[in-house]
């Protein structure tokens, strides 16, 4: 019976893991930086790791000492609604730059229309990790 005990406590246990918290209010579209949440061991669900927070930015507004769920961040916006930004053209060695003003807001990835200033021509573009709206050929 002895041995028994023992080998159930010698077995790889479950660790508890917790969960990230705020350790302060946190506005809505707020980036998430390393200042902003600590691991609380006493609450479970949610985010269980900060590297996979930092970085983000909210979607809903976060109060202080509570979990932040997975589904309350998204990527960061780079480019923001009528915000001037950098329109490029690029093919082989060849790369054509404008000014034009943002008619979505996107983060880096997304597809938005842009909209040059001196043509005043739309364009749909990808927004670049830079802030730059990379336009491709059709």
């Amino acid at each position: 019976m002895r041995g028994m005990i023992l080998l159930l406590l010698l077995l790889p246990q479950p660790a508890l893991a917790g969960s990230v918290v705020a350790n302060r209010t946190l506005p809505a579209g707020t980036v998430i930086s390393a200042g902003d949440v600590s691991l609380a061991q006493d609450q479970q669900g949610g985010a269980e790791d900060i590297a996979q927070v930092l970085g983000q930015q909210l979607r809903v507004m976060v109060y202080q000492g509570r979990r932040i769920d997975p589904s309350a961040l998204t990527a960061p916006t780079l480019v923001g609604r009528n915000q001037i930004v950098t329109i490029a053209y690029e093919k082989a060695a060849l790369r054509i730059e404008a000014e034009g003003r943002a008619l979505s807001a996107g983060s880096a990835g997304q597809i938005i229309r842009v909209m040059n200033n001196a043509s005043r021509v739309t364009v749909s573009g990808r927004v670049a990790p830079d802030g730059t709206v990379i336009v491709q050929q059709n």
